[in-house]
């Protein structure tokens, strides 16, 4: 049952957050190019990564001032163990209307079923390449992964939507775009393609490998007539869509590079150790792990982030608050 929220949580500029994104680790098991080093990067110390009931706490005291969308992000959230015992926790916080999960998809094979069944709503995969040499390529690691897969284990298991994130890196990947739109002429996917966000110490992928929506739209109305399409019931965010006609999928563009979306943010981030952070791309953060172990409540510390939370991020500027690698917020 849907619950009313009595109360309405708005930044300074009247925008309404009802979104938490919420990284539950910093490790991965890729290295893609445009999001960590090869090397990895410092992880943090087990003592300062929130635990499972600290997160659902946040959750708790944070759901009846009206956040109700929740997303679990990494690094990648499901090499963190007993991932579907958080979800039902979420699941259980009276107010939270929607989980979804944002995952590389190289475990839903073996994990779609289980987290269904604890609760998850929906489920986004970042898969870059339909080609296994070029999937190990641009992650830098061979898991055997493939998006068709990993995709179909978690239509059976009944999740839905699910989104397939590729950011389209002009050199490396580009001349795959008419493949992955094509998935959507076969199933009920959404393909979302995104611009590269050349950020911290990753700069060899650089404003050279971004190739502008425009462009890729381009290319993928050379193989058919595209529709606008209000893409799916939940979690549209950003993205604006696009269907082929008679299609049970639809094709998405996310344009952090060439058009921001700024002025329709709902979201913060909870980083793994428990930072609020209020913008992806800003250096604005306020620590809630701290006063969460010293049984404060977090409501004044939630407004006082809201109130100072930007107008817009500085990608275009490549002023990034101290990111090295988008790995560190769940992107």
């Amino acid at each position: 049952m849907t619950l009313p929220h009595p109360t309405t949580l708005t930044d300074q500029f009247g925008r309404s957050i009802e979104y938490l994104r919420i990284s539950i680790t910093d490790r991965c098991n890729f290295r893609c190019q445009y999001c960590m080093p090869l090397e990895g990067l410092p992880w943090l110390p087990k003592d300062e990564i929130l635990r499972y009931e600290e997160i659902a706490e946040i959750v708790r005291q944070l759901a009846p001032l009206g956040l109700r969308r929740l997303r679990l992000t990494g690094g990648e959230p499901t090499i963190r163990p007993q991932l579907a015992s958080l979800v039902r926790m979420l699941r259980d916080i009276p107010g939270v209307e929607d989980i979804a999960l944002s995952t590389n998809g190289v475990k839903l094979p073996a994990m779609a079923e289980e987290l269904r069944d604890a609760g998850l709503d929906r489920i986004n995969i970042s898969a870059d390449s339909l080609r296994a040499d070029r999937v190990v390529a641009i992650a830098r690691r061979d898991l055997d992964f493939d998006l068709v897969r990993s995709a179909t284990a978690a239509e059976r298991a009944g999740i839905a939507p699910i989104k397939i994130n590729v950011v389209v890196m002009r050199g490396v990947n580009d001349d795959e775009v008419g493949d992955f739109a094509a998935l959507t002429r076969d199933h009920p996917w959404h393909v979302r393609f995104i611009e590269l966000m050349p950020v911290g110490e990753l700069r060899d992928l650089t404003w050279e490998h971004v190739v502008p929506s425009d462009e890729v739209l381009a290319r993928v109305r050379a193989l058919g007539e595209l529709l606008p399409d209000a893409g799916p019931a939940l979690g549209n965010g950003p993205a604006v869509y696009w269907r082929y006609a008679g299609a049970p999928g639809s094709i998405g563009v996310i344009t952090p590079m060439t058009h921001t979306y700024c002025e329709r943010c709902n979201r913060v981030r909870l980083t793994a150790d428990g930072r609020l952070r209020t913008c992806l791309f800003g250096d604005h953060e306020v620590m809630l792990r701290d006063a969460l172990r010293r049984g404060e409540p977090l409501e004044p510390l939630f407004r006082k982030a809201l109130a100072e939370k930007p107008k817009a991020h500085d990608l275009l500027q490549m002023k990034i608050g101290g990111l090295r690698a988008l790995s560190q917020v769940g992107g």
